[in-house]
């Protein structure tokens, strides 16, 4: 049986790592980037150059769009390029050449105020755990409030999802990923703790994305861990897509001067 073809967009990225070696046996990768990868099929060229990129999208099933600036302190003039402008470009371009599907990476940064300024939830980003009153309230797809450029980058990538699959039929599947960081340990921060999506999470993450039937036409979903501290809903994610995360980042963490930031 000839392997589905999977264009990835960003694939020198750390997701994009993970899905080559964790499904390149299964899938038949191929990518976009700003730079070559040994061993990889990757096209070179800048997503906010539209001409460049559609002939590579050719004959492909599903694009995993990846590519973006990712700091959700970036300037609105790199976001606009790296995030607007190149992932309209990714929808039109899978539009043209007849794409199935397209599995969007959103980001818990498009609900991110949330967290900062909303209780209960600030108590866990905050680490004042034993303040949280047990259960949680999820946060649903329903939510929105970006936290940054980046974030309304990704509610862009959304709702530009949503117009593409009412207007022209595509399966689009937007995932608001929450961190997912190298090395594999969150125990450095509790909003670590609640975001964590660790690298056997997300390969079975997008895998399922991939996998996911074709009536699923639009979906936001979520890719967390099976953190104990979540304040993601889950359940209709497993619903949609059968994504059911098997690591759980606990509740114990330890402040690392010199750490990386989650803002």
């Amino acid at each position: 049986m000839e392997r589905r073809k999977i264009l990835v967009t960003g694939m020198s990225g750390q997701i994009g790592g993970i899905l080559r070696r964790s499904l390149g046996e299964r899938y038949d990768f191929s990518g976009i980037d700003r730079r070559g990868l040994d061993g990889v099929d990757v096209r070179v060229a800048d997503l906010a150059d539209l001409d460049a990129i559609t002939p590579v999208f050719e004959g492909i099933d599903t694009v995993v769009h990846l590519g973006a600036d990712p700091s959700p302190r970036a300037s609105w003039e790199s976001v606009l390029d790296n995030n607007i402008v190149a992932t309209r470009n990714v929808y039109e371009a899978a539009r043209i050449a007849g794409v199935e599907r397209i599995i969007f990476a959103s980001s818990n940064h498009a609900v991110g105020y949330y967290p900062m300024k909303d209780e209960p939830y600030k108590s866990v980003y905050d680490g004042r755990l034993n303040e949280v009153r047990q259960p949680i309230p999820p946060l649903t797809a329903d939510h929105l409030r970006p936290d940054s450029y980046y974030g309304v980058s990704k509610a862009f990538g959304e709702s530009l999802g949503s117009y593409y699959h009412d207007a022209f039929g595509i399966s689009v599947i937007c995932v608001r990923i929450g961190w997912v960081m190298t090395p594999d340990d969150p125990s450095f921060h509790p909003a670590a703790l609640s975001l964590w999506l660790s690298h056997r999470d997300t390969a079975s993450l997008f895998e399922r994305c991939i996998e996911a039937p074709p009536s699923v036409g639009f979906a936001i979903v979520h890719g967390m861990s099976n953190n104990r501290l979540r304040i993601w809903e889950s359940e209709t994610t497993a619903q949609i897509i059968g994504f059911e995360p098997e690591d759980d980042s606990g509740v114990d963490w330890t402040e690392r001067p010199g750490g990386p930031s989650f803002i």
